[in-house]
C-alpha cells in the first residue's frame, strides 16, 4: 500500500508538471529529471525558457505543496493518536487561529515590511497561541487532561479570532491581503519557501514516525499506558509540540488551508486500520498528493485566474468528511 501511495503522489506530482502553458512534455519532463542525477547527461529536448519554467516555478511550487500537505496530515493523525479523538486537526489547539492573528498583525502595522514579515509572524503567533491554550489547560487540570486541553484551544482561538477581526475592522484597506492569505496559496519564489519550510516538515515527520508504536500504546487510555512504562503526559505535550511546530511552519508560508489535517488521516484509518506504524507514513503520502492536485485544481478551474487552494480543500473536504463521517457512525453502530 505504501508503494501504491508513492506511485500515485508520482504520478500526481507529473500530471502537476504538465498542467499549463508552457507546453512540458512528460517525455521530456521524464529525462530532464534524469539528467539531473549525477553522472547521467541526458538532452530533454527543452528549451532555455521551459527549463526556467520547470526548475524555476513550477518544481518548486509542486514541492511545496507536497511537503505543505506531508506535513497536515502527518500533523493530523498525530493529534488524532495523542487525543484518541479521530476528528482532531493541527488546528485544534489554535494553531490557525494564532498564525492568522500574527499574520494580519504583521500586514496591519508592517507597512512596506508587512510581506516579509508575515510568515515569521504567522509563525511565533501559532507556537504562542498552542502555549496559551497549555498554559490554560494546565491551571484547570482535571482527570481527563485531552479534554481540557481541547476546550482551552477553543477558548484561544476563540480570544484570537476575536482580536483579528477587530484589528481587521480597523484596518479595512489590508482585508484583501488578509484574507487572500487566510485563503491558502502556494506561490513561491523559487526554492526559498521550500528551503525555509524544510528542516521543519523532516524533522517533526522523522519524530512521528518514532513514536507511531507510542501512539499506538498510547490509544488503550492513559492508566494502560503509564502501567507500560510510557509517561502519557510528557509523550503527548513532547508530540503536540512537534506537530504544531510542523504546522505552524508551513502555515507560515502557504496561508490557512483546511480539511487536510482531518480529513486525510481519517480516511487512511477506515482503509488500513488505527495502527500508526502504516497511518503515519500514507497519511504523509496521501496528504502530498492531494495538496498538489488541489493545487493543480486551483490553478486551472477559472485560468488563467487562480482560485486560493483553500477553497478547493474546502470543497473536496468537507462532502468527503461528511461521507466518511456517516460512514464511521455506521460502523460504530
Amino acid at each position: 500500500m505504501v508503494a501504491a501511495a508513492i506511485l500515485v503522489l508520482f504520478g500526481v506530482c507529473l500530471l502537476a508538471v504538465l498542467v499549463g502553458p508552457a507546453g512540458l512534455t512528460a517525455k521530456g519532463v521524464l529525462i530532464e529529471l534524469a539528467d539531473r542525477i549525477p553522472f547521467v547527461d541526458a538532452d530533454s529536448g527543452l528549451s532555455t525558457r521551459q527549463q526556467t519554467i520547470l526548475w524555476e516555478v513550477r518544481v518548486p511550487r509542486i514541492v511545496l505543496g507536497a511537503l505543505v500537505g506531508a506535513m497536515l496530515a502527518v500533523a493530523g493523525a498525530a493529534y488524532q493518536g495523542v487525543f484518541r479523538n479521530p476528528l482532531a486537526d493541527p488546528y485544534l489547539l489554535g494553531v490557525s487561529s494564532g498564525a492568522g492573528l500574527g499574520a494580519t498583525t504583521a500586514i496591519v502595522i508592517g507597512g512596506a515590511l508587512g510581506t516579509a514579515a508575515l510568515p515569521p509572524a504567522a509563525f511565533v503567533g501559532g507556537l504562542v497561541a498552542v502555549a496559551a491554550t497549555y498554559a490554560l489547560g494546565r491551571t484547570v487540570g482535571g482527570a481527563r487532561t485531552e479534554v481540557v486541553i481541547i476546550l482551552a484551544g477553543v477558548a484561544v482561538a476563540a480570544f484570537a479570532n476575536a482580536i483579528q477581526t477587530f484589528l481587521m475592522q480597523q484596518h479595512d484597506e489590508t482585508l484583501r491581503q488578509v484574507y487572500s492569505w487566510m485563503l491558502g496559496r502556494l506561490a513561491t519564489d523559487g526554492w526559498s519557501e521550500v528551503l525555509a519550510v524544510l528542516p521543519y516538515v523532516v524533522v517533526c515527520i522523522v519524530v512521528v514516525l518514532l513514536f507511531a508504536r507510542t501512539l499506538d500504546v498510547m490509544a488503550v487510555g492513559d492508566i494502560e499506558a503509564s502501567s507500560l512504562g510510557i509517561r502519557p503526559e510528557r509523550v503527548r505535550l513532547f508530540l503536540v509540540c512537534i506537530a504544531t511546530l510542523g504546522t505552524a511552519a508551513v502555515v507560515s508560508v502557504s496561508g490557512l488551508i483546511g480539511f487536510v489535517g482531518i480529513v486525510i488521516p481519517h480516511a487512511v484509518r477506515l482503509l488500513v486500520g488505527p495502527g500508526h506504524r502504516l497511518l503515519v507514513p500514507l497519511s504523509l503520502l496521501v496528504g502530498a498528493a492531494f495538496l498538489v492536485l488541489a493545487d493543480v485544481v486551483a490553478r486551472t478551474a477559472m485560468s488563467p485566474a487562480e482560485l486560493p487552494i483553500g477553497v478547493v480543500t474546502a470543497a473536496i473536504g468537507a462532502p468527503f468528511f461528511l461521507v466518511v463521517l456517516r460512514r464511521s457512525g455506521r460502523e460504530a453502530q
